[in-house]
């Protein structure tokens, strides 16, 4: 347990945090991929839902306000409904973009992925259609972003710049950023294009180049640590800058800061479903912790946490203190491998949600899984076949004892927990108190509820309530010969 970072995240406060970048929406068509079309040989979509997130600065801009910073943005829109679109999300949750400039002669940066499901599932990205403007913005424009930043500067404990190469972060509003904020006493984090020639960022507090990025800055290959501290040290001198810090994908990050300091905080093992969104994830968080009066050490290892947090999920997602928190006191290294899977209710919903929206079904099944034997894996088997991801609920040890006498369970839960989670049908597990799991079905809301064959339909705890909207109850067949009752009847008589 790091209880420094504990106390580090309990006492973030609420930092005023400006982030200047290229502002995006991301669009999301969903929809099965059923046939080729007989028009040209191409896949048919047939699309049945939409959805749209912010992206870019945006993305950064919300993952703050979802760590509970005050944010404020500046960057360009486009005049058109996209923008007003963008305009009415970033209110909704609360972030300041009265910075944000309208630029006529563009359009508002949008990328509009196509996402097929092959026979109903394994959704995958098709194509990815981008609606932008790459070259600078216009010298008017250039004038109004300047003029925006000077203004937010002054309400601002920390500034972020989240460059993606759309045009906004010209050497022009850097430069006068820089300047402003260095006369204001402000830092300034960096998260750098891919390029060669960095000098626009030359002054700026720190910046934070993944290995690729900072690789075509200083023209190096960077293929272990000494090379990624070399790369770092180079870039720290060349640009004047208080830290360089190279992010190193699941090898956690190198750092070389200007008073000597170099060093590489590793990471620990996670369970890789996206790395979308976890160059944004750290800029965050290293921006948060660091206006909260972290030193550059801590806030490297808690944005390492965080930016673990956010491979764990599907696609770009928020990350929450109290998940931080929770994954600090859940022990870290220690974790036994497999248990990762196991999930507070809470937690566990943000990841179905994460899920969902990739278009996947949740099959959900509970159980005490006792004893484990080969019917339970055949039972588990077929409840995976129903969706895209299991979830099993298991009964916890005061649970199993209302519902099988004082002699169960056998195996304790967090050993039947570690046997289920080693099953690879097995996607998520939670642990519930309740005799009957009805407050937990309503919780996890899976598309396909399973039970056991031995039951009718209209005797499924949950069944109505799934069926309500639009899901469906499935009886899983039960193999002949197996019963954990009987196995602990031979054992008795043995």
């Amino acid at each position: 347990m790091s209880a420094d970072l504990i106390e580090l995240v309990q006492h973030l406060g609420q930092p005023r945090v400006l982030v200047v970048g290229d502002l995006m929406l991301d669009r999301y068509v969903w929809g099965d991929a059923e046939r080729i079309s007989q028009e040209a040989p191409v896949i048919l979509l047939h699309a049945d839902r939409r959805e749209e997130r912010l992206g870019g600065a945006s993305s950064v801009a919300n993952m703050l306000r979802a760590l509970g910073a005050k944010v404020s943005l500046v960057g360009v829109v486009g005049a058109d409904p996209d923008a007003a679109r963008i305009g009415r999300m970033l209110s909704d949750i609360g972030i300041d973009h009265e910075g944000v400039v309208a630029d006529a002669d563009r359009p508002s940066t949008v990328k509009e992925r196509y996402i097929g499901r092959a026979q109903h599932r394994h959704p995958q990205q098709m194509i990815r259609v981008d609606y932008e403007r790459r070259e600078p913005v216009g010298d008017a424009v250039e004038r109004e972003l300047i003029q925006s930043l000077t203004q937010q500067l002054r309400k601002a404990d920390i500034v972020l710049i989240s460059d993606y190469d759309k045009g906004v972060c010209t050497p022009a509003v850097l430069a006068a950023a820089l300047a402003e904020a260095k006369r204001l006493g402000l830092r300034t984090l960096a998260d750098p294009i891919r390029g060669k020639d960095y000098g626009k960022y030359h002054g700026c507090s720190a910046i934070t180049p993944n290995r690729l990025e900072a690789g075509l800055a200083t023209g190096r290959t960077l293929q272990d640590n000494e090379q990624a501290l070399a790369a770092a040290e180079q870039l720290q001198e060349q640009l004047d800058l208080e830290a360089a810090i190279v992010t190193l994908d699941k090898e956690g990050m190198a750092l070389v800061h200007r008073d000597g300091r170099q060093r590489v905080f590793p990471t620990r093992p996670r369970q890789v479903y996206d790395i979308t969104g976890a160059g944004d994830m750290v800029l965050s968080v290293l921006g948060m912790a660091l206006a909260s009066g972290a030193d550059y050490d801590a806030a490297i290892r808690l944005a390492n946490i965080a930016g673990g947090l956010e491979v764990e999920k599907i696609g770009v997602a928020t990350v929450t203190r109290d998940e931080i928190l929770r994954d600090l006191l859940r022990g870290g290294p220690s974790l036994a491998p497999g248990l990762e899977k196991v999930l507070p209710r809470d937690v566990l919903r943000h990841e179905l949600d994460a899920r969902r929206r990739l278009g996947q079904r949740v099959a959900f099944t509970n159980g005490c899984f006792d004893v484990l034997h080969a019917g339970h894996v055949h039972y588990l088997q077929e409840a995976r076949a129903q969706g895209d991801l299991l979830v099993v609920g298991l009964n916890s040890d005061a649970s199993v004892r209302v519902l099988k006498g004082s002699g169960r369970p056998v195996n304790a839960a967090d050993a039947r927990a570690f046997v289920l989670a080693g099953l690879q049908v097995v996607d998520y597990l939670t642990i519930f108190d309740e005799a009957a799991p009805l407050e937990l079905i309503k919780a996890v809301r899976p598309d396909v509820l399973v039970k056991g064959a031995d039951y009718r339909r209209d005797e499924v705890v949950g069944g109505s309530f799934v069926e309500s909207y639009g899901g469906r109850v499935h009886l899983a067949a039960l193999r002949e010969g197996f019963s954990t009752t009987r196995i602990l009847q031979r054992l008795g008589a043995a």
